[in-house]
């Protein structure tokens, strides 16, 4: 049970001065009776509280973490094949919270877990434009070619891929080169990196995403996660966590 000041303050009513004020005028009401004392407490979550007639909605507490998925996890809270998920690295006192997006078994790198559906719409939905960044090793030697055909975009399982940013970081020649790519990708469909590069006739050998908007991984290793701060999650929310990359003009949205 919480003061009642308290809970109308967290929920963005008023100040905690002034929602004193507001339960002496006896504008409060909790569960269908005024309230005047202050010092009466209340459970946000199951009372019926009202502020001149309003409902008082309870603020919901959401958490934010930023984790070094290894691989051999699936991305989900449960697994039908029994498969360890990204859920298990955080163990239970993290609370309730769900990862955005998905990221293969197969590969590694960041993966945002919330409880915050709003934000995660935000980082998912393809009209965002949120840019997911990858450092992928391919098997050969890619030619010009397939570097202008993965930047245009493939087609992947019948529909072609939105244009993405292609670096080439270079080649470990040897029996069976290698080279290093960093490929920006702004929409995010079920292992599109690794079907993209194999259109171009690159197999992938290594996978990893090292960032999604303006959030990396910083030093963490894989395993290991954190909470995102304050200015991170800010940061998220800003169109410019999904600007375009130089060069390119981002489509108009439709208004009204």
């Amino acid at each position: 049970m919480i003061r009642l000041q308290k809970i109308l303050s967290t929920a963005g009513v008023a100040s905690r001065r002034a929602s004193e004020s507001l339960i002496t005028e006896g504008r409060v009401t909790v569960n269908g009776a005024v309230v005047r004392e202050l010092g009466t407490r209340a459970d946000p979550q199951h009372d019926d509280i009202r502020v001149d007639g309003r409902r008082v909605r309870a603020a919901v507490a959401h958490r934010y973490i930023l984790l070094y998925k290894p691989r051999g996890y699936v991305t989900t809270r449960s697994d039908p094949q029994g498969r360890p998920t990204v859920l298990d690295l955080l163990g239970r006192d993290v609370g309730y919270v769900y990862p955005v997006g998905r990221l293969d078994y197969d590969s590694e790198g960041l993966v945002l877990l919330t409880s915050d559906g709003e934000l995660a719409e935000r980082l998912m939905h393809p009209r965002h434009e949120v840019a997911k960044v990858y450092d992928v090793i391919v098997m050969g030697v890619p030619d010009t070619a397939a570097i202008d055909a993965l930047r245009k975009g493939v087609f992947v399982d019948g529909r072609r891929t939105a244009p993405a940013d292609v670096r080439v970081h270079g080649t470990v020649k040897s029996a069976h080169p290698t080279t290093r790519l960093t490929i920006t990708l702004r929409e995010g469909r079920n292992r599109q990196v690794r079907k993209m590069c194999r259109a171009v006739r690159l197999p992938v050998r290594d996978l990893r995403r090292v960032q999604i908007g303006s959030i990396g991984l910083g030093r963490l290793r894989p395993g290991e996660w954190r909470h995102l701060t304050a200015g991170e999650i800010a940061a998220l929310r800003t169109p410019e966590a999904a600007a375009p990359a130089p060069g390119r003009k981002r489509r108009p949205r439709p208004r009204g």
